[in-house]
């Protein structure tokens, strides 16, 4: 049995302990993750969000080795039998399913933590989008944000501002001050669009080695 590409582009993948059968995580591939992962033996994923393959562990070292693939009746979802080196979920977690909807609570604890693994800002936007999805009343100054886009707004608009003033007339700790606020408004922003920094990081390496007139042209067309 072939999978039909053509017919589903993302199919969802099942990663599962090879020998304990837990569910770890799910993820997406489409045709080159899933040839990826055939060929090298370890999951390779399309991120919906970055909007491109990634490897699992690239940033971590948390990679999956692939025992076997096993795709359901219909060619359309895989269950991949792993060995998991270290943890499953970005969070550090071993399993990414770790809160129970019905006891409303964590039930599963952090075993590694993943700050030193991945950059401030990686981390900072994941715990912007834990806040947007929490549903315990949860109150912080990112859920208001997130729940009033006229304020989110006003807020990245000011920040720019203090930004600019603070390079035109005030000291360089002010200066980085200013900025990081900025940058966590932004990352509010993207959160609230649900756009993963990663795309950014995407397009500023698309336009590196292009001069900007050139880059701003090709907008044009």
């Amino acid at each position: 049995m072939q999978i039909n590409w053509q017919k589903n582009p993302l199919i969802p993948a099942i990663a599962q302990d090879h020998q304990t059968n837990e569910i770890l995580m799910l993820g997406y591939m489409n045709e080159e993750a899933y040839n990826l992962t055939l060929s090298t033996g370890y999951a390779h994923y399309f991120s919906r969000s970055k909007q491109r393959i990634w490897k699992k562990g690239e940033s971590s070292n948390h990679t999956q080795e692939v025992k076997d693939m096993l795709l359901d009746c219909d060619a359309d979802t895989l269950i991949l039998k792993i060995h998991q080196n270290g943890v499953a979920c970005h969070t550090g977690t071993k399993s990414c399913f770790f809160t129970s909807v019905m006891q409303n609570k964590r039930v599963l604890e952090q075993e590694v933590n993943t700050n030193a693994m991945y950059s401030i800002v990686d981390t900072l936007y994941h715990t912007i989008l834990e806040r947007k999805n929490a549903t315990d009343g949860t109150k912080s100054w990112t859920k208001k944000l997130l729940n009033d886009k006229e304020l989110m707004l006003s807020k990245i608009r000011e920040e720019a501002d203090e930004v600019c003033v603070a390079i035109n007339e005030e000291s360089d700790e002010q200066v980085i001050y200013e900025s990081a606020d900025l940058l966590y408004h932004t990352l509010v922003g993207l959160g609230y669009r649900d756009i993963s920094p990663d795309r950014v990081k995407q397009e500023l390496g698309r336009r590196f080695g292009i001069s900007g007139i050139e880059e701003k042209e090709t907008r044009k067309k």
